[in-house]
């Protein structure tokens, strides 16, 4: 079978199941196994009485490594499923577990039930598990933005690259990005601790995320134009005005694209770990009152966009 028509079934199985809780209690997901790997590769090269250009050799080896364990275990994979019976829908179901478009759906889902069942609190509580700013310094208006942005951002991140790379390279090439991506996670911040060390997996992920947040800010465009003309040409107005003032290359893409379609303005200064960060705003000139309905609407469109990116690779498994 053709990567497209493999990927086409992970894709519907991702959308229809999602990643089941009762399953990854029992076993330990794909990602958590690659978050031991660099948690053990930071523990064993990351040296702080290393000079700056030291930890970053070692975080380059670092990458070399888990990229290259990444593709080979793929590729050994694929091999061994090559000789089983219907092999390919084996392949198609661990790549399902790569892609999150139904775990994305119901975590933002779940900022918008919070707000309307139990308020701001609700709405707080939520919210943590999708983003990383401080939650205490948000209003209900700010819980909703912030829904909305990760709903944005992990758009592209978790579900066009995902499907990006396993078109280009199969198994091995979504398991190689989730691993850059996670490594990203945990090691790609300017912390004392990974301001060097963590260097080659920030720009890694920036460079492998390049195409894939430009393509996811395109399909919420689409999105928006199948919603209404009015909201597809203010975010396809927004997203080539906004983005590239994002502090981020590849966020302010699907963000501004977001951002203009529901006349919401995203990003802009928010509080980290206590620290403010003065961004750019998205959909700059938008609303700033955001609530659990406008939540609901940008899960309308991230339907919509994942639809648009679902039918690609449909026709792209009917040509293959």
């Amino acid at each position: 079978m053709s990567n497209p028509t493999i990927l086409l079934l992970a894709v519907l199985i991702d959308a229809a199941v999602g990643d089941p809780e009762w399953l990854y209690r029992a076993i330990a997901h794909p990602t958590v196994l690659a978050g031991r790997i660099i948690d053990w590769l930071d523990q064993g090269l990351n040296n702080r009485a290393d000079s700056p250009a030291w930890q970053r050799f070692w975080g380059i080896v670092a990458m070399m490594f888990l990229v290259g364990g990444a593709l080979t275990v793929g590729w050994i994979i694929v091999a061994l499923l090559s000789y089983v019976p219907l092999g390919w829908v084996i392949d198609a179901v661990l790549m399902s577990t790569l892609i999150a478009q139904n775990s994305l759906y119901r975590h933002v889902g779940a900022v918008a039930n919070g707000l309307d069942h139990a308020g701001l609190a609700g709405g707080r509580d939520a919210v943590q598990h999708v983003v990383g700013r401080d939650p205490e310094t948000l209003d209900e208006a700010g819980v909703a933005r912030a829904a909305l942005e990760s709903l944005a951002e992990n758009f592209s991140d978790a579900v066009t690259a995902p499907l990006f790379w396993a078109l280009l390279l199969g198994l091995p090439g979504i398991l190689a990005y989730k691993a850059v991506n996670t490594a990203d996670s945990m090691i790609g911040h300017r912390t004392p601790r990974h301001e060097y060390f963590g260097w080659a997996a920030a720009r890694l992920d920036d460079l492998l995320n390049l195409l894939p947040a430009r393509l996811a800010g395109a399909a919420l465009c689409g999105a928006a134009f199948l919603l209404s003309r009015a909201e597809g040409r203010a975010a396809w107005q927004a997203m080539w005005r906004d983005a590239r003032k994002h502090h981020s290359p590849n966020a302010g893409w699907p963000e501004a694209a977001m951002a203009g379609a529901l006349g919401i303005a995203l990003a802009g200064p928010r509080v980290y770990d206590g620290e403010l960060v003065d961004d750019a705003w998205m959909g700059a000139g938008g609303r700033t009152d955001a609530s659990s309905a406008g939540i609901r609407r940008g899960l309308k469109l991230y339907v919509i966009a994942c639809a648009i990116q679902a039918a690609i690779v449909a026709a792209l498994a009917l040509v293959l």
